[in-house]
């Protein structure tokens, strides 16, 4: 492992990790973290570090905490009291009759970039030497905060932050589903090992258990001492119960509100009704976790509520619980469970209002969340079909109107995967007249923005940018703040090569939203093609600091250090690329370009590679064009500079054939290519009639 100042301490016991956190720390702490779920729920760390910065930040760098607004309030929502949230979309405004629509999965990563960058500037600011972030309780942490913890690990510059990260055992164990950030993969890549021997009296029996067991509740049940947890177990129930009932309401009153997604839901479950009260807190807990994204911590909220509740007499929480689960099973790439609960629900209710959602839901996983090969748009259709019966039955007008479109809208994605795409067109602009003739002007502006979003998609894959873009912008005009519309936006753009406002909306995107590499790396392609390689690399170099494994940005830098003669960085990124994937034909071209300096031959070997993993790579016809120029063998080298013009009419290459043309004797030939070569590209004038007066005769 390179050296590294970041320590991973694992120890059984709260104490002897608390001990060993602490011992040998020799630059300042930067703050002291329990990442343990049960206090906040999702990033419980992660708050209570903003919640000590954000106010000497505020203080002396507000233009930092205004470019990390949406990650600062979705970690820590007790700061909307110092911090104006300036940047709100039709989702995060939408009342929760009208959410239509819920976040990737990846925002809370985008959440944990955006945060990096933000200590990372607060940090240099400072400049006072390192600091330590000590985080204890991790392998108890909600993924929010493992997700952050890892990147953190990743990203941050050790002259600036020193990790000490605290678990009870070396073999932190992954939640079932799609995980972006792998803790475990992290801490063994960038954290020393540091394992503690347990103390002694690390379970000596209480003399007081009451006592004891009233400051494990007082504590929020963090507490892993088996002395401790034994007289916890051994409280009379109702004293218990009480314990938690009054702890939850001294957390209440403090006005905290991320105290409710932790601390606050378990006290209530645990308290003296955990069928109404309990139910409550959980409910209230769920909503907003799906709200922003937090799909782990919903699927648990969702379980625990479902089971203190029956589920006969609460219909309307028991619905909620789970289908607030089945939406975070499909978000995190778990469709088989999700189906499961869907039949449950099915067989367990006649109410419309379910068996619609559950229709429509069962057809967006057969069309879209399961693997591709076990998809079925067949099964799509008909469970489309049967929620926009159900939603025919709705009693009220206005509601049954929205219904239909939104299943419809369903129903035309289902068409779009069958490549149906203009009976997908009809249902949607038929959708968007409907919702306009049956609602007010303020009805469901999500679900009428997602619809014209919908129709612009389709009419680019229609071939229509133009129509397109008029529905995007209108889209934009009502949903200003919304990062993913300007990236879109960005890319009908550059397809209509307008590159300068495509720009433009890309780097719009980029102010909206916590850093995420989409818009990093389109806009990167775009200033490599308006000619300014060196801002272009340093958009590369940042989508590969946000996604290692982003294969086209790899590719792309790749080949631009290749090209602007930093041989050493291209070499590092096409064994880094082939590592991945060895027979990648644009790693492979770059490969055999740089191999072509110094062994022609071995480069022919390569590129030869490269064009029967990719025979549409113009790039790689030509090198190896020139490979065989370099080894002498002139009709191998006519030709395949000859293929890539075929593919690409490029004036360099044409240049290219045009001196092995003339080397074989075949001047007329080459005069038409170097003729050629100056019409596509005049700055070639100069360059060309040195060639034409050395290598044609009068």
């Amino acid at each position: 492992m390179h050296q590294t100042p970041h320590r991973w301490i694992r120890a059984a016991r709260h104490h002897d990790r608390q001990r060993l956190l602490t011992a040998g720390v020799d630059v300042p702490v930067l703050a002291e973290l329990d990442a343990h779920r049960f206090l906040r729920g999702p990033y419980t760390a992660t708050g209570t570090l903003l919640r000590a910065l954000v106010p000497a930040i505020l203080a002396e760098r507000p233009d930092l905490v205004t470019r990390h607004q949406i990650e600062i309030l979705s970690v820590a929502p007790e700061l909307r009291e110092s911090v104006p949230a300036t940047r709100e979309t039709l989702t995060s405004l939408a009342v929760p009759a009208e959410r239509t629509r819920f976040y990737s999965r990846m925002r809370t990563l985008r959440h944990a970039h955006g945060l990096v960058d933000l200590l990372d500037a607060w940090l240099r600011h400072l400049d006072d030497g390192p600091r330590c972030l000590l985080v204890e309780n991790l392998h108890e942490a909600d993924p929010t905060d493992r997700e952050f913890v890892g990147t953190l690990l990743r990203r941050i510059d050790p002259g600036l932050l020193h990790l000490r990260v605290a678990t009870a055992t070396d073999t932190v164990e992954e939640p079932p589903g799609a995980v972006a950030v792998e803790i475990r993969t992290a801490l063994q890549r960038y954290a020393v090992p540091v394992d503690g021997d347990p103390s002694p009296s690390a379970t000596e029996p209480p003399a007081d258990p009451t006592s004891c067991a009233r400051a494990y509740i007082d504590g929020d049940c963090v507490d892993d001492d088996p002395a401790v947890l034994t007289a916890y177990r051994e409280l009379p129930g109702p004293v218990r119960a009480a314990l938690h009932d009054d702890r939850a309401e001294k957390l209440l009153a403090t006005g905290e509100w991320s105290c409710r997604l932790g601390a606050v839901a378990l006290h209530r479950e645990r308290g003296g009704a955990p069928g109404s009260t309990g139910a409550d807190a959980l409910r209230e807990a769920l909503e907003y976790c799906v709200n922003l994204g937090f799909y782990h911590a919903t699927l648990d909220f969702g379980a625990r509520g479902r089971a203190v509740i029956d589920w006969s007499g609460q219909v309307e929480h028991w619905w909620a619980f789970t289908t607030k689960m089945t939406t975070s099973l499909m978000a995190l790439e778990r469709p088989l469970e999700a189906l499961a609960l869907y039949d449950e629900a099915r067989a367990q209710t006649d109410s419309g209002m379910v068996h619609m959602q559950a229709a429509y839901a069962t057809a967006m996983i057969y069309t879209r969340h399961l693997e591709t090969g076990k998809r079925d748009h067949r099964k799509a259709r008909a469970w489309c079909n049967a929620a926009i019966a159900y939603a025919r039955l709705a009693p009220n007008p206005q509601d049954s109107a929205a219904n239909l479109v939104f299943n419809r809208n369903g129903l035309a994605l289902v068409a779009m995967h069958e490549g149906n795409l203009t009976e997908a067109l009809d249902l949607i602009t038929t959708g968007i007249a409907s919702m306009e003739a049956a609602l007010g002007d303020d009805k469901h502006l999500l679900h009428r923005s997602v619809l014209r979003h919908n129709r612009s998609q389709l009419l680019s894959a229609l071939g229509r940018p133009a129509e397109a873009l008029a529905d995007l912008d209108t889209v934009i005009a009502i949903d200003p703040n919304y990062a993913e519309y300007h990236l879109d936006r960005g890319t009908l753009l550059r397809r209509l090569g307008r590159l300068d406002e495509a720009l433009e909306s890309y780097e719009r995107a980029a102010r909206l939203s916590p850093p995420f590499p989409e818009v990093y790396y389109n806009r990167a392609d775009v200033l490599l093609e308006l000619g300014a390689p060196d801002e272009a690399l340093a958009g590369f170099d940042r989508v590969l600091d946000l996604d290692p494994e982003h294969l086209d940005a790899r590719i792309n830098r790749a080949g631009l250090r290749q090209a602007l003669g930093d041989t050493e960085g291209a070499w590092d990124d096409v064994r880094t690329g082939l590592a991945r994937d060895p027979d990648n034909g644009h790693l492979l071209c770059v490969r055999g370009q740089l191999e072509l300096e110094t062994d022609p031959e071995q480069a022919r070997r390569t590129l030869t590679g490269a064009v029967a993993a990719d025979p549409t790579l113009a790039a790689g016809w030509a090198a190896r064009g020139v490979a065989n120029y370099e080894l002498g063998d002139l009709p191998a080298a006519i030709a395949d500079l000859g293929h890539a013009l075929q593919l690409d009419d490029d004036p360099a290459v044409r240049f290219n054939r045009a001196l092995a043309l003339a080397d074989a004797g075949r001047q007329a030939e080459a005069d038409a290519d170097f003729q050629a070569c100056v019409a596509a590209d005049p700055t070639l004038a100069a360059e060309v009639a040195e060639h034409r007066e050395r290598l044609l005769p009068a």
